[in-house]
């Protein structure tokens, strides 16, 4: 029978798996594309019309794919200096068909609650939704299905990046599981900085949420159906 896997990553024993450094220069990355982010919403406001037929959204996807294949890349070598295995930051494991259920009914189970916490969001604070992104969304078939590998990129690359590597490395350096999990998504947020503030505090609460159940369940694994699924919907059909 499948069971909830206890949290694998206690607080006394957090250490970290890669140097700080290794650590620091991504962080730094993340704050420049922040800035680079609000130049960009700010260009999309003051030129409303010079986005709103983008004949370049295949590049665009493959280059994301790439991106997010390459922070996965980053990451490993910077646990190869610690001798720790991906398969370490993922925790878990499907050994039966139950298990993998398991896992997708909680990954159903956050969606639902961030879709709540969404209209409570939208009734109380508005939509706010930014200037640029409408642009970025796929409309022809080609599209489509690429939007689905970038979709399932960031599910599988942003899940074990955010939630697995810098929860677990922030976790080391503030022993603390509950703070770490907070900066982490801080820092979701503030990558996700092109598609402007308001939408940076929404999916910096959504990566709290993924933090949360990665720490509970002790895998990434339903983050990362969770994750995929809802960029999968939110992009194509738009919710």
């Amino acid at each position: 029978m499948a069971t909830i896997a206890a949290p694998r990553i206690k607080s006394s024993t957090a250490t970290p798996v890669a140097p700080w450094w290794h650590t620091a220069l991504p962080v730094a990355l993340f704050l420049g594309l922040a800035l680079s982010g609000a130049f960009f919403q700010r260009h999309a406001r003051s030129e409303p019309g010079g986005l709103q037929q983008n004949p370049h959204l295949v590049p665009l996807y493959l280059s994301l794919i790439a991106m997010e294949w390459g922070l996965v890349c980053y990451v490993w070598k910077g646990l190869r200096r610690t001798g720790t295995k991906l398969s370490e930051l993922i925790g878990g494991r499907w050994a039966t068909a139950k298990d993998v259920l398991v896992d997708a009914g909680l990954a159903l189970g956050l969606w639902t609650s961030w879709k709540l916490v969404d209209m409570v969001w939208d009734h109380w604070l508005g939509t706010g939704h930014a200037a640029s992104i409408q642009s970025l969304l796929p409309q022809r078939a080609l599209e489509i299905l690429l939007w689905i590998g970038v979709s399932i990129s960031a599910g599988v690359c942003e899940e074990l990046v955010f939630r697995g590597y810098f929860q677990r490395q922030f976790h080391a350096y503030t022993s603390s599981i509950w703070l770490a999990c907070l900066l982490q998504a801080l820092l979701f947020g503030i990558a996700h900085g092109y598609q402007g503030v308001e939408a940076c505090a929404r999916i910096a609460f959504l990566g709290a949420l993924y933090g949360l159940l990665a720490i509970w369940r002790g895998s990434l694994r339903p983050g990362m159906i969770a994750h995929a699924g809802t960029d999968i919907l939110s992009g194509i059909f738009g919710i």
